[in-house]
Formats: structure tokens, sequence, C-alpha cells
């Protein structure tokens, strides 16, 4: 069998999404998401103008020794769009394994380690009372574990807090809008919140809440104190990751645990916060970190040292993506939490898939390969619209963490 071509599909039903459809001379085809939310043209022209040429005649079941090329074979290796476009890659070609195999992908990775996925879903309210109003209805859909966001007293706009509360796209504009941060005013509000909240619904329930990068390591570990009494799943991306020293300081201050890894792109952004048991979950995903190859690696290593799995799954990986992760979480030992945000029913028409949701899990379904797949002329009637992610800066004008 032989690669006899490679696309790349761009499309908008909602928002946009960069699709590889690799093609061999057996009829057989394979998908890989290359989304990267905000810069999606990048991958783009990556995947176009460097990987698709290299690509033809290769012979698709060489999966490791294609990985390899296209990243050892890159003078200027990692980084978001270099591995994004191998991710795409590499999930296509696992995609026409399995389909040669007639198997899912899960069965090719060593089988089932637990029945279903546990998943989480995004609650938001503008208020503390829409929240708990979101948190409730989270419930009565049947989610196990549930991440909670509110808007902030005295702030204009919050992350998290979606105008569709189903469907959250942070991409609002074709160029980047502003929020406003105030870190006092939030770290006054969030135990309060998560506090009204246990106090509604107990602790049957996990409850998991993202910080987006905003606090020092020492705010962090002031807030993850204060919000011990609650029992959160974990805080997430408490501080940026570029300096991991920071995160010993949050840990000798809180037992809250902590969450990282959705921006990350290889195994060496994590390896330092693994190897020291400086956080509990890596959330590193298959489109951001090289495909289910590298990101396998990722959490082979994080099981030597008790940190489990949470793979980030917003809106901006696309169902590709979803259908490989969820066959990745059924399969590894150390599996966590996935995080699903629901997608818009165009784009679920666009990409007809086999995974299902109930009573709080997911399950990949049994179709050959990832089991999803891409209907190309409803995708045409959906063109690329340019859309950004915000920007972010504090009461006095200072730029800071978005």
């Amino acid at each position: 069998m032989k690669i006899t071509a490679a696309r790349v599909i761009v499309c908008c039903p909602g928002r946009n999404f960069v699709t590889l459809k690799v093609e061999t001379d057996d009829g057989v085809y394979g998908l890989g998401d290359a989304t990267l939310n905000g810069r999606e043209k990048s991958v783009v022209a990556y995947l176009e103008e460097h990987v698709v040429p290299a690509l033809i005649g290769r012979d698709p079941a060489q999966i490791e020794d294609i990985w390899q090329y296209f990243y050892r074979g890159a003078y200027w290796r990692r980084g978001p769009v270099t591995m994004s476009a191998i991710a795409a890659v590499d999930t296509a070609l696992w995609d026409i394994k399995g389909k040669v195999a007639g198997l899912p992908l899960y069965q090719l990775w060593g089988g089932k380690s637990r029945n279903g996925v546990m998943v989480y879903g995004h609650a938001n309210g503008k208020d503390l009372a829409e929240t708990i109003d979101e948190v409730a209805r989270y419930i009565d859909m049947g989610y196990k574990a549930i991440r909670a966001q509110s808007g902030v007293p005295g702030l204009a706009s919050t992350y998290g807090v979606a105008k569709d509360r189903l469907f959250y796209e942070p991409a609002d504009a074709a160029l980047a809008t502003e929020n406003m941060w105030s870190t006092a005013k939030y770290l006054d509000f969030c135990p309060k919140l998560f506090e009204a909240l246990r106090a509604r619904f107990g602790f049957e329930h996990h409850l998991l809440h993202d910080i987006h990068h905003r606090l020092t390591p020492i705010e962090a570990g002031l807030l993850g104190k204060s919000l011990e009494p609650y029992r959160l799943f974990w805080m997430e991306d408490p501080t940026p990751a570029e300096n991991q020293e920071g995160f010993r300081l949050i840990r000798q201050h809180t037992v809250t645990p902590i969450a990282v890894g959705e921006v990350f792109n290889t195994i060496y952004d994590a390896q330092a916060l693994i190897t020291e048991q400086l956080i509990d979950y890596i959330r590193a995903t298959i489109v951001h970190a090289g495909g289910p190859t590298h990101l396998r690696r990722i959490a082979s290593l994080a099981d030597l040292y008790h940190v489990r799995t949470g793979c980030h799954g917003a809106t901006d990986l696309s169902p590709v993506c979803m259908g490989t992760a969820l066959n990745f979480d059924l399969s590894v030992p150390n599996f966590g939490v996935q995080e699903y945000m629901r997608h818009t029913e165009e784009t679920d028409a666009v990409f007809p898939h086999a995974y299902t949701f109930e009573r709080g899990y997911m399950y990949p379904g049994d179709a050959p390969g990832h089991g999803v797949d891409i209907d190309e002329k409803l995708a045409a009637k959906y063109p690329y619209r340019p859309a950004s992610l915000p920007v972010n800066r504090l009461e006095d004008g200072a730029m800071w963490n978005w």
C-alpha cells in the first residue's frame, strides 16, 4: 500500500477546522485534525508546502518512521504549528491502519482499560446564581464531572463565560478583542463560587476550575489553599508553565490537584513537571502534541509518576480529534478525565462520528480507525472565516496572560 494523495480541507461550520485527508492506492483513506485555534492558516501552509509533498509514495503502515521523519527530519523542531501538522499525519495514518485491520484504534493500542470514558462539561454563567443554575443543568444531563466558571463581580468579561451556554467559542472576532482582568477581584470571588456549589450540590459530583494561566505561583498557592475545603477535582493552568519551577512553589502551599498542558507540544514540555510530580493531570492533546504516537509516550511517562491524563477537548478540536482521543482514553491505564465540549449541529453533520455520550461517560464506538468521517460536499458550504483569540489586560492597561 502506498500514499497516493493528501489534501488539506478547511471549513467553518460554526468555527474553523483544518482536516488532513490521506489517500492510498488501495482506496483506504485516513483523516487527521490539524486545527490550531486562531492560527489555522499557519498549519495549512506547513502541511501543504512541507509535509504533503514528502508523504506521497510512502507506506502508510510505517507510522513510527514517518513520525520520526517529520520530527527528527525538521531542523526547526517542536512548536504548535509543526506538532499540529505532525499530529494530523499521525492521526490519519492510525486511522488507515485501523481501517485496514478492521479494528477501532483502542484495540490496536492494547484494548480497553475501562468500560467508558468519564468526561466533564462546561457550566458557566455571568454571575454566581447563573453558574449554579448551569451546574444543575449539567447534573441533569448526567455529567459526573463539571467545570464551573463564573463572571467575576467588577469585571465586564471573564474567561470561560459564554454567550451561548452550551457552545463556548473564545475566538470571537477577526481581530483580537481585549478583556480586562483583576487578580484581586478574582481571588476574592472564586472561593465563594465553590462554597456555594458545594452547599447546593454536596460532594457527589467532581468540580473542576480553569484559572487560565492568570496567577503567579504564590497567588495560585493561595487560591489552591482556599479551595481545599471544596475538594476540587483539579485547578487547571494555575500559572504560565514556561517557568516550571513555579509549580514547586504551588505544591508547597496547597494539596488541591493541579492540571496543566493543553498548550504543550512535546514530552519535553511536561518532562520535569511529571518526573518531579509537580502536577496531577497532564492535559496535552492529540492534535497539539504530535498525534497519538507521541501522546501515548507522554502518558507512559506520566504513569510512572502517578500523573493521570486529562486531555484538552474544547470545541477548537474537531470531532476527528475527539474520536481519536476517546480511543486513547479508553486504552491508557492512567486515564483521569476527558474534557468534552459539545460541537454544534452543523459541525456534527460535517463530521459524522461513531462516538456517543451517556450518563457522564463517552464511548468511541467500534467503527474501524477513530470512527470519524468528513462530508466534503457539506464542508465546502462552510468556508473559512478569520477568527482570533482574545487578549487580556490588567485594569491599569498592562498586557496579561489570556
